[in-house]
């Protein structure tokens, strides 16, 4: 997304912060060598998962609103939210799926698609509720699934249609021209 507004800057969007909660995410990395804030929001050590889950969302929470985001994109963030999160940002939180939803939600679309010896699959741009990647639909784009693919083959190719597909439609969402299925 950095990239995509450098290379646009008339796009009318600009990425203000990245987190992640793991401190080894390349986009931290990839984000800071392009000038963006970045930042590692640890778990806390708590035993209690819940509770642990809610403090770590507040501190997400607070690092959202103190850079003055507008928008939430997620982007490999592989945790589902809580209420609080999704109830703050909620119609302005996105998430980027690799496959055709609703076929094939959570961690392991790849492997699913391929067990289920689908021939097409592809990514999806949809909004984010509290569920496991149910909220509303705002785009999709398909890719083939070949008969010798594996996991990393079919991923390379879905990264490239992500990769495509997320800037147009948060530049349509920016610019109010996006319509569910663009």
């Amino acid at each position: 997304m950095i990239r995509h507004q450098q290379a646009n800057p008339a796009c009318g969007h600009s990425t203000v912060l990245v987190v992640s909660d793991r401190q080894d995410a390349k986009g931290l990395e990839r984000a800071r060598s392009l000038g963006v804030e970045s930042i590692y929001v640890a778990l806390p050590p708590l035993t209690d998962r819940s509770e642990r889950r809610a403090q770590h969302e507040a501190m997400v929470l607070e690092a959202l609103e103190s850079s003055g985001v507008e928008l939430v994109l997620l982007s490999g963030y592989m945790r589902l939210l809580t209420p609080v999160l999704v109830d703050r940002w909620a119609p302005h939180l996105l998430n980027i799926h690799p496959s055709l939803l609703p076929a094939f939600p959570g961690a392991h679309a790849h492997r699913d698609a391929l067990a289920a010896k689908a021939t097409v699959s592809g990514c999806t741009v949809h909004r984010v509720d509290e569920g496991m990647d149910t909220g509303l639909v705002l785009s999709q784009r398909r890719v083939p699934v070949f008969p010798g693919d594996d996991e990393a083959s079919l991923a390379e190719r879905i990264k490239i249609e992500e990769h495509r597909l997320y800037p147009l439609v948060v530049d349509r969402l920016v610019n109010q021209t996006l319509t569910p299925d663009d």
